[in-house]
């Protein structure tokens, strides 16, 4: 067993440092995703909440098309095909550089699945709300952003917390574009000491750390959400 332990050291006996560096991969490609996917998740969500019918149409079909592929599939054609189609357009060579396709491949699935949340949040806030705004000389855009959009976000947060945690866990996806996220030090580690049942659990102890700490974190952000509409209840 103190062998075993051994081989979390850090320096050249051992992989702790090997695995350090992939948590912060991990949590670095977690956290970049974040911002463009719930970028992307607002803007369908704003589409199929729309009048048009085409604008609902395009929300649609983009959260159809991202919510049925595989996480794993996205992420290859982004980080593969993607640059073959650009070069076949344009002629022009393109490398996409493994974080990147992480990123962007992992933000359009978030961007899905989190459009379904906002969408609900959206709809859950009262018409009278934005005609309260209108009648009181708000534009449109500062109705939503004063007005709608705190209280969307205290009734999106535990969906987005849900969302959030399934994304933590699909960034374990990109270790096969060679992103040397904890998932593919892990492997590497793996493969140098046949050690596979050690490694793995320990692995798997950090994600639900990461995922307990998550947890911890999405409640203070709901606690705070809710503190106005706490108070207004009493």
């Amino acid at each position: 067993m103190t062998d075993l332990f051994g081989l979390l050291s850090f320096g050249s006996e051992g992989w702790g440092d090997d695995l350090a560096r992939g948590v912060v991969v991990t949590i670095t490609l977690a956290v970049a995703t974040l911002p463009l996917g719930l970028a992307l998740g607002l803007g369908v969500a704003l589409l199929k909440n729309a009048k048009g019918r085409v604008a609902r149409a395009l929300g649609e079909l983009y959260t159809t098309v991202f919510r049925g592929l595989p996480e794993l599939l996205t992420i290859l054609i982004v980080a593969f095909g993607a640059p073959r189609l650009i070069a076949s357009l344009t002629g022009a060579t393109v490398e996409i550089n493994s974080f990147v396709a992480g990123v962007v491949a992992l933000g359009l699935v978030f961007g899905a699945f989190s459009s379904e949340v906002l969408l609900a949040a959206i709809r859950a806030v009262p018409k009278g709300q934005s005609e309260s705004a209108a009648a009181l000389g708000l534009s449109r855009r500062l109705a939503f952003r004063l007005v709608v959009f705190p209280q969307l976000w205290r009734v999106a947060l535990p969906g987005l917390s849900n969302t959030w945690l399934v994304l933590l866990k699909d960034t374990s996806l990109v270790s096969v574009i060679a992103l040397a996220d904890l998932t593919r030090q892990t492997n590497l580690a793996v493969n140098a000491t046949k050690q596979p049942f050690f490694f793995y659990l320990v692995a798997c102890l950090i994600y639900l750390a990461l995922s307990g700490l998550s947890t911890a974190i999405a409640r203070r952000l709901e606690a705070r959400a809710d503190r106005g509409f706490a108070a207004a209840g009493r």
